[in-house]
């Protein structure tokens, strides 16, 4: 669906904590503007730089300007660490150079994109199914730079009435499930496995998603709010059988995001 957009100029907001591209009138698509907020979080890469390569539909706009401005020469001495194996596929094929956590525990910055941020710049991620490897990356870089449009901006976490992840082992699925739904039976929960058919955009059947780590997806969906997220958080993490969730708390410095009025800049304040 396309969004009123403009041509911009950088203006610098009253707010500390933001900065506000306003305009003059063209339409630009969703996608469009997915790709004015990689573009402006790539700004933000430098030459020698060790990069968090994100997943997922506005990440890939990012790993595309990465490969293009080496090609071009503008940027020099990139290490791509990549979240998942699409993510790596794609950077191998633009000539970005790669490597591992192993080899580089400390990263300087990571882009990518989210499926939901709250007020506090909370965020769901992990509706591609690559939560766990985009929190072991992300949770280790100096800078972690969100880019999202606007309809990922939600009330709070689970607001949009779309999945919260939880990736868990395969054994005993159901089982696991199970008690994640009774985990937030006040909220209204209701725990799904994702399957591919899902993931495909068709409503039934399918055989059970697989992540790169040869897990398996529970997707919680919330009528409520589920209030304390820090507490939430760690009452998943102590279910025997799940391996990691998709809030990612308290870890994004940044956040671009890109909609009708232009584009946001959003900067965590550390206090």
């Amino acid at each position: 669906m396309a969004i009123p957009y403009h041509h911009f100029n950088l203006v610098t907001s009253e707010k500390p904590d933001m900065e506000m591209l306003f305009p003059s009138p063209v339409v630009l698509t969703q996608d469009e503007l997915k790709r004015i907020a990689a573009y402006k979080a790539v700004e933000m890469v430098e030459s020698g730089m060790v990069v968090g390569l994100g997943t997922g539909s506005t990440a890939k706009h990012a790993v595309d300007r990465i490969g293009e401005l080496l090609h071009q020469g503008k940027l020099k001495n990139i290490i791509g660490i990549p979240t998942s194996t699409k993510t790596h596929e794609q950077a191998l094929s633009l000539g970005i150079p790669l490597s591992d956590l192993d080899s580089h525990p400390v990263l300087d910055i990571a882009i990518d994109g989210a499926d939901e941020i709250d007020p506090n710049l909370n965020l769901v991620k992990g509706r591609g199914g690559s939560l766990l490897r985009e929190k072991m990356v992300e949770g280790v870089c100096k800078k972690f730079v969100v880019i999202v449009d606007e309809s990922k901006l939600v009330k709070y976490i689970g607001g949009s009435g779309l999945a919260m992840p939880v990736e868990i082992v395969p054994f005993c699925w159901k089982f696991t499930a199970k008690r994640l739904q009774e985990l937030f039976e006040y909220a209204g929960c209701v725990a799904k496995l994702r399957t591919f058919a899902i993931s495909n955009g068709m409503e039934n059947g399918g055989l059970p998603f697989v992540t790169d780590n040869g897990n398996y997806v529970v997707d919680l969906y919330f009528k409520r709010d589920i209030g304390d997220l820090k507490a939430a958080s760690d009452a998943i993490l102590r279910l025997a059988g799940v391996v990691e969730h998709g809030m990612f708390l308290d870890m994004a410095t940044t956040v671009i995001v890109a909609g009708d009025l232009g584009v946001t800049i959003k900067t965590k304040i550390i206090k």
